[in-house]
């Protein structure tokens, strides 16, 4: 059977924000879990006084890459983040940096001038916190990757990649899959390696091989004093550790990431559609089988409110192994599910095409599956969502299942005209195998996390229609998930977001944020404090 299109899909739902796929409905993006708010749903308004213009042309002047100022003709598209309900953030400006040295005269100079440093890498803040008032250290030109220890002697071994902070995950895979390697990533081609790390890391292989902050060896950051550290299990583990899963722009600014690299295995795709009429019986049937399946098998089930084309529903996922025993395993699920999928795709894939799939780049290469004005043929268009995340550690029962359902059936006729929906992206295997508190992500008992997306556009009133249905669906389903939510979903409206993220690794967090950057330099809404507020666990 042809090959069928998951952007296609998505893009005639509406659903399709930038690059959202098969791994996450809205990945590359926002909303209350419940009615209390404790944050702001933006970033804080500008507070900073206009600096003397030779203080800036000092720090223009000593940095290698280059700074960007509002006068400059580059500063608008320069100040503009992924999602277009941001652009009315305006920074003092944005620094372009070249190199960890960049970095660290950018810090400096924040710290004498009172000015908040905002890290910046991809741009996909849910919140807007990779922007504000202040000067807004950007690391994308820090993008190159080197693989070490590769070589055709011994084509199975493990590797390192050491990986520039501002490399965009479509980049990474194309410079990985040239050396025969991967590391386990997300979905979203333009998504920056340092958000997705920092935060933990969820993708389509992280059964078999862990989160991107698993593969994590090194990490090399520039701290609120200006110094650049290495940090490893035996020098700063404490602050190494804290970045695996802490959450970006808590501790500094990553310059770079050394990961461990795993030869590229066989790989096998699969997706099945179903209509909308099926969802109850796909979600639970999906539930258990995922739950059962080998830590080779990961997969989503999305339910997908249509934009005016319906309730549909998909299962989609990869095999580390091959076409034949994923086969096998498929047809488990469609047996299950008992009803036939009106559309089925199983069949191998290479590493690389596989990623630009999961990314919706299905029919595009490499340079084109980036953000416009991001390559010289970039073709993805910036887009504009809210979203929540919520966690399930336990099967839910048929009432559960049926609440889930009847969300998106409330989304499909009640905001007809905009996309939207839940996934529910497997965990388990060798993210679960690790321990809550071995790394700073928290989150290592859960059968699945699952997000709650609409794609508003930036239009104020389907922005607050999508938060009303975003606030539904936490009263609706409160009774089947856990309290936690994915700090890289980052909910500028969650009230209780501390120990939603981090949960039993809060406290130390908070402690590594007092040794590391006790004056809160790096601030933003939902960064993580110096010290435990009212309220908040221990």
């Amino acid at each position: 059977m042809e090959r069928y299109s998951r952007r296609r899909f998505l893009g005639g739902t509406g659903l399709l924000a930038g690059a959202a796929a098969s791994a996450a409905l809205a990945a590359c993006g926002g909303t209350p879990r419940g009615a209390a708010t404790t944050t702001s749903t933006h970033p804080t308004p500008s507070t900073t006084a206009p600096l003397d213009p030779a203080a800036w042309t000092a720090l223009a002047a000593s940095l290698s890459g280059r700074l960007v100022l509002p006068a400059d003709p580059d500063y608008a598209r320069a100040r503009l983040l992924y999602d277009p309900r941001f652009d009315d953030l305006n920074p003092a400006a944005v620094a372009l940096c070249s190199s960890a040295a960049d970095v660290q005269r950018c810090v400096e100079f924040a710290r004498v001038h009172g000015i908040v440093p905002v890290a910046r890498s991809g741009g996909h803040s849910y919140g807007g916190y990779s922007s504000g008032p202040g000067l807004v250290v950007d690391v994308t030109p820090m993008n190159t990757v080197a693989v070490h220890g590769a070589g055709a002697s011994s084509p199975s071994a493990s590797a390192t990649a050491v990986v520039g902070a501002g490399t965009l995950l479509v980049d990474l895979y194309d410079q990985l899959s040239q050396a025969g390697y991967l590391v386990p990533g997300g979905s979203c081609p333009t998504v920056g390696i340092a958000g997705l790390a920092l935060g933990g890391g969820v993708g389509v292989v992280g059964r078999k091989y862990g989160l991107t902050c698993d593969a994590l060896e090194s990490v090399q950051i520039v701290t609120a004093d200006g110094r650049v550290l290495a940090c490893d299990p035996t020098s700063h583990a404490d602050l190494y550790w804290a970045c695996r899963g802490g959450g970006g722009g808590n501790f500094g600014v990553v310059s770079s990431f050394t990961f461990r690299a795993t030869p590229i295995p066989e790989l096998a795709l699969f997706t099945l559609d179903w209509p909308g009429s099926a969802a109850a019986d796909v979600l639970g049937a999906w539930l258990a089988w995922q739950h059962g399946a080998p830590d080779e098998l990961w997969s989503n089930c999305q339910l997908l409110s249509a934009g005016g084309g319906g309730f549909q529903v998909r299962t989609a996922g990869m095999l580390v192994g091959s076409p034949t025993s994923l086969a096998s395993s498929v047809a488990a699920l469609v047996g299950a599910a008992g009803a036939p999928p009106t559309y089925r795709f199983v069949g191998p894939e290479q590493y690389l095409h596989a990623m630009l799939v999961e990314a919706g780049c299905e029919s595009l290469d490499v340079a084109q599956c980036h953000l416009q004005g991001q390559s010289p043929v970039g073709t993805l268009a910036r887009a504009a969502s809210v979203a929540s995340s919520a966690y399930v550690s336990a099967l839910p029962p048929s009432a559960g299942i049926a609440a889930f359902v009847s969300t998106v059936e409330d989304l499909a006729q009640t905001l007809p005209g905009l996309g939207g929906g839940l996934v529910f992206d497997a965990y388990g295997g060798a993210i679960n195998a690790v321990k809550p508190g071995d790394t700073a992500f928290v989150h290592r008992d859960a059968v699945c996390g699952i997000q709650a997306s609409v794609a508003t556009g930036a239009d104020a009133s389907a922005v607050e229609a999508g938060r009303s249905w975003l606030a539904h669906v936490a009263a609706a389903v409160a009774g089947y998930v856990d309290g936690a939510a994915y700090q890289n979903y980052i909910d500028p409206t969650l009230a209780d977001w501390q120990n939603a993220y981090y949960g039993t690794n809060l406290a130390r967090l908070v402690s590594v944020k007092a040794a590391y950057d006790p004056d809160d330099v790096f601030h933003f809404a939902q960064s993580i404090p110096t010290h435990l507020g009212p309220g908040a666990s221990a």
